[in-house]
């Protein structure tokens, strides 16, 4: 049994270097059809590393117009992708489809193309300068080819980037008023409920611009505590217009009535 796992052991690595001295002739050689040959069999077997030297040098030689250029470039575009390079890709993708705007793969590589800067979006808490930039060009996508089958994908993958805009607008505003910065909280929740009127966090961000506004007033200079009370007023009627039967409105009534009595006091 030891002998027959050291044999297939030996075997094993024999065909390995043989493999790798195979590839290693090819990648250093003149002949650009082996070339392009090796490079399809590295991408068969996922190795995407190894294929990316040898599409480029393929697609270097070979004519733009001809088929092994085409495929060449194609598959290079997915060789970065598969690598998770999207930046690379999605430069790789956007080029496909400009320099082949006749291919069969000119809409797919557009479509990808967004689909990487997608790829990049990162997580909520994080700067979402990416997810902007990939609900642009999903959006140009669809421009571009309003006839395309991908539109639905589209459409669902650009909610999906907005309800992450939201949550990070949520975050941010929150984090303004858990640090007590009241005003720049009670902006930021009103600038998140004109942006996304529908949010699930309407009732939250409503009730905390309350709270905002009435801390705010009552940490403030004399001379501004009336006008910012009065703000207290206005976005407590805002929240009991839209959440007449909510459990929190018992606690914004004493921040309502202790405001309405700085402002009738302020009038005597």
């Amino acid at each position: 049994m030891r002998f027959i796992q050291k044999a297939i052991l030996i075997l094993f690595a024999t065909l390995l270097v043989v493999s790798c001295s195979e590839y290693e002739k090819v990648l250093k050689g003149d002949d650009y059809d082996k070339k392009y040959d090796m490079a399809l069999k590295m991408y068969n077997k996922k190795k995407f590393i190894k294929a990316i030297p040898l599409f480029e040098e393929v697609i270097s030689i070979y004519s733009k117009l001809s088929e092994k250029g085409e495929k060449g470039y194609y598959y290079l575009c997915y060789c970065h992708y598969n690598t998770q390079n999207y930046a690379l890709a999605s430069y790789y993708f956007r080029n496909f489809q400009v320099t082949y705007p006749q291919s069969k793969h000119a809409e797919e590589a557009a479509f990808m193309s967004a689909i990487c800067k997608v790829e990049a979006s990162p997580k909520p808490s994080l700067d979402q300068s990416n997810t902007v930039t990939a609900i642009n060009e999903l959006q140009a996508f669809m421009n571009r080819y309003p006839k395309t089958t991908k539109k639905d994908t589209c459409n669902l993958i650009i909610d999906q980037l907005r309800d992450k805009l939201e949550e990070k607008a949520y975050q941010s505003a929150k984090l303004y008023y858990n640090m007590e910065e009241y005003a720049a909280s009670a902006v930021a929740f009103t600038n998140m409920l004109s942006d996304y009127p529908d949010t699930d966090y309407r009732e939250e961000a409503l009730y905390l611009v309350v709270k905002s506004n009435y801390r705010l007033a009552n940490n403030s200079i004399k001379e501004k505590k009336v006008e910012r009370f009065e703000e207290t007023i206005k976005s407590y009627t805002k929240f009991v217009d839209n959440f007449p039967k909510s459990e929190r409105l018992k606690e914004l009534e004493e921040y309502y009535n202790k405001a309405l009595r700085e402002v009738q006091i302020s009038q005597k």
